[in-house]
């Protein structure tokens, strides 16, 4: 019973300290103009390269026509760019313009100097120990 009660205490002190920190990171944003949603598209495209609208609401877990919409408006802001598909002229390819690689890249860059400041008030095992946690919470969030 009581290994029940801690584990659910690590359940809720996780889940509390992931929402935080992804509130705290969300905060580190250099544009608010442009929607998460749209930021994680942008993301999405800037780690697997060039997808089909298809592809890309499938890997953001999104109906295609929300992602169409998504798209626009990214093409709106000259974020992303569509070309026809090499081999099925029904389909066009999205992919990342150079103002959306700089975009991606300045918001990443923010999050992550926020974060490098944060870690560096830390002792090297603490900094150890995250790293650590780091590949755990990566490999439950795959599951």
């Amino acid at each position: 019973m009581a290994d029940t009660v801690d584990e659910q205490g690590l359940a809720s002190r996780l889940r509390l300290a992931v929402v935080r920190l992804n509130r705290r990171l969300r905060a580190q944003r250099t544009n608010s103009s442009i929607t998460l949603t749209q930021v994680s598209a942008l993301s999405t495209l800037h780690k697997c390269g060039p997808l089909t609208p298809g592809e890309l609401a499938a890997k953001e877990g999104v109906q295609p026509p929300s992602m169409t919409r998504v798209i626009a408006a990214l093409e709106e802001f000259g974020f992303a760019t569509r070309r026809p598909h090499p081999t099925d002229g029904r389909q066009a390819i999205v992919q990342l313009s150079d103002a959306g690689l700089a975009f991606v890249n300045e918001e990443v860059g923010a999050r992550e100097a926020w974060l490098d400041k944060r870690l560096a008030e830390l002792t090297a095992e603490e900094r150890e120990l995250l790293s650590r946690s780091a590949e755990i919470i990566d490999r439950m969030a795959g599951q």
